[in-house]
């Protein structure tokens, strides 16, 4: 079983803009005060840019274009409403908001057998939604492939329950947990996992600040430490800047890439960024644009695909 693929897919946007429906619980997320228009074209080349870079490391990059009439300004973070795994299984999850569930697109998982990948079972979560219960995929839940271990940190976009159910279906065990942040004065939820960690083979970037009860905090570190990976601890100003919202892929040589914003890289320290180019080099580049309309970064832009070859 291995961590990283060397194959993601990304969704271009077409209708980009800041997604009112997931303000309410995304404190990443503010308003730019230029037109959606000018918006959705700074975020395409944001995008086209990030893309050239990946390609040219030799990541296997799929892009698929988002659909102007589905009106889904979020479709450029596919990776919260689908999984792809090793087995053959494609998980499909309940979304928050509404808008976001027009994402989910058949097309794009017979792209992926057209470039001769396996499905052979689809996981379908979604009926979740009628009651008003969500998991938005590797956004909340962050996947050891190797250690069969699921993080998650709850919030009102992942269910306990459902993570339970997830990981008895993939067979992991679950590590749960609360993370908050600082909005107002106010500590609140953090909406996804994904902000505030990243795993990567040998080493994982972490808000451990975030973890505002002891326990939890201990239990994490624990599973990280039991599995031999050196802890890479950000703060939560470097969190706001996205530095937790990286991605270890392979590319060309099997060669591993630390996958990360430029706002991200920027706010790393030199003695953090040595320590995961101990173990692989960083790309980064500027999503100023996706991340401030957005409230996502880099990781939340690609979906993982560890589908088999057919």
């Amino acid at each position: 079983m291995q961590q990283t693929t060397d194959t993601i897919v990304m969704i271009r946007p077409v209708n980009f803009r800041m997604n009112e429906q997931t303000a309410v619980n995304n404190y990443f997320q503010e308003e730019l005060d230029i037109k959606n228009t000018e918006i959705n074209s700074k975020a395409q080349q944001e995008f086209d840019v990030f893309v050239e870079k990946l390609r040219a490391v030799g990541i296997h990059v799929i892009v698929i274009d988002d659909i102007v009439s589905q009106d889904t300004p979020d479709s450029i973070f596919p990776n919260n409403w689908v999984s792809f795994h090793k087995s053959g299984d494609v998980a499909l999850y309940p979304m928050f908001a509404e808008n976001r569930r027009r994402e989910r697109r058949e097309d794009v998982l017979l792209r992926l057998e057209e470039e001769g990948f396996n499905i052979e079972n689809i996981v379908d979560y979604t009926s979740a939604e009628d009651e008003g219960i969500f998991l938005e995929g590797t956004g909340s839940l962050l996947l050891d492939r190797v250690n069969s271990k699921a993080y998650c940190a709850l919030s009102p976009r992942a269910d306990e329950d459902l993570f339970i159910e997830f990981c008895e279906d993939f067979e992991y065990t679950p590590v749960v947990f609360t993370a908050n942040q600082t909005v107002d004065g106010k500590r609140l939820e953090i909406y996804h996992t994904n902000v505030m960690m990243c795993l990567a083979e040998n080493f994982a970037v972490i808000c451990l600040d975030s973890i505002d009860d002891k326990k939890e905090r201990k239990n994490v570190v624990k599973h990280l430490k039991q599995d031999g990976k050196e802890i890479i601890s950000i703060s939560e100003a470097q969190m706001h800047q996205f530095a937790g919202n990286m991605l270890q892929l392979r590319g060309r040589n099997n060669q591993r890439y630390l996958i990360m914003s430029q706002a991200a890289y920027d706010s790393l320290t030199p003695q953090q960024i040595k320590a995961i180019e101990k173990y692989c080099p960083i790309i980064s580049s500027s999503l100023e644009t996706i991340e401030t309309c957005g409230g996502g970064s880099a990781r939340c832009m690609m979906a993982e695909v560890f589908l088999p070859k057919a």
